[in-house]
């Protein structure tokens, strides 16, 4: 078990979620346009909706690799966890769509699962994780974002407590 490496991978895994988060509060509007371009899948619900937008894509992936470089880890590997974090999150919110599940509602696991996931099969290869390494971030993962979530709110840094 690579337990340095694995809270690298969630310190990173931390930035490129919260990277989007931040920009929203930061920039409001401005340069807030939906990454599906308000198109609609063949059931007639939006891609993933307009809280996923090209400015918290774009800003988390671009972000991410300089973060990595901060907690000792490759800027490529930041590029990786950026972009599948991304990917992972998209995918969530493709499927809460799919479930005709209103932008912004919460699900437990479907929102931590496939952006944890997705990231760490990434870099598996890259920085030789086990499959319990894996596990471990994700189950991290989950029960961290959920807390820190809960935390984030009493702070007002957040709309709404997970």
């Amino acid at each position: 078990m690579q337990l340095l490496v694995i809270v690298q991978l969630l310190l990173l895994l931390l930035v490129a979620n919260a990277i989007p988060v931040i920009a929203k509060d930061i920039l409001a509007d401005r340069f807030s346009y939906p990454l599906d371009g308000y198109a609609r899948f063949i059931d007639k619900q939006p891609w993933f909706g307009p809280s996923k937008t090209v400015r918290g894509i774009l800003l988390s992936v671009l972000g991410t690799p300089l973060c990595a470089l901060l907690v000792g880890l490759d800027w490529e590997i930041g590029l990786r966890v950026g972009s599948a974090a991304m990917a992972g999150d998209l995918f969530s919110s493709f499927l809460k769509r799919r479930f005709r599940l209103p932008s912004g509602t919460r699900v437990t696991g479907l929102d931590q699962v496939p952006e944890s996931l997705f990231p760490l099969l990434a870099c598996r290869n890259a920085l030789s994780l086990t499959v319990v390494d894996m596990a471990l971030g994700v189950g991290f993962f989950l029960i961290g974002e959920v807390y820190l979530s809960r935390w984030l709110f009493k702070l007002r840094l957040r709309d709404r407590p997970y």
